[in-house]
């Protein structure tokens, strides 16, 4: 890793951990930040990816697929920001897909490194539980208890634990292989 991708890393997990206690300061207003959150990440990720296919995807094969998902994320990113009235659902079913999706990949990746007995699979496989129970708390909290605080104190905390890890990742030595 660069110097350049490290200040990065430690630049956007900083701004991370703003949010964090921004959303954890006030819950209430907290979900409309969440909100602002998700649709501003989203509509990032969008214009990187379309920035990506017109300067180098459009001649590489398969580059098309940039193409597409950036015209997808940025409906969907466009679509967040016009349902700013009543975003609970939103917020509530983008936790859910994301953490279950998440959840199950950890865990298909932890079955397939511990059949080729890498050592790492037991984070993976505790990784991805986490992510399953996030979705759980989502669902739950979101969809039949109707509690918008909670939403947000869940948010916080997977906020709360994507800016660690992006600090950890950011201060970890990378090794370097040298060829003689």
């Amino acid at each position: 890793m660069t110097k350049i991708q490290r200040i990065r890393n430690v630049a956007a997990a900083l701004l991370m951990l703003l949010c964090c206690f921004v959303l954890i300061s006030d819950p209430e207003n907290g979900f409309y930040f969440v909100a602002l959150i998700l649709m501003v990440s989203m509509l990032v990720y969008a214009v990187r990816c379309l920035l990506f296919y017109f300067t180098m995807a459009r001649h590489m094969v398969g580059g098309r697929s940039m193409l597409y998902k950036g015209i997808i994320v940025l409906d969907l990113s466009i679509f967040t920001l016009s349902m700013v009235d009543d975003p609970q659902f939103f917020i509530v079913l983008y936790l859910l897909v994301i953490h279950a999706f998440a959840g199950v990949l950890d865990i298909l990746r932890a079955l397939e490194a511990r059949r080729y007995q890498a050592p790492a699979w037991r984070r993976s496989l505790v990784s991805g539980v986490g992510n399953l129970v996030i979705a759980d708390l989502a669902l739950v909290n979101g969809i039949i208890f109707h509690s918008t605080k909670d939403l947000v104190y869940i948010y916080a905390a997977c906020l709360f634990y994507s800016a660690c890890v992006q600090l950890v990742t950011a201060f970890r030595k990378t090794a370097i292989v040298y060829i003689q």
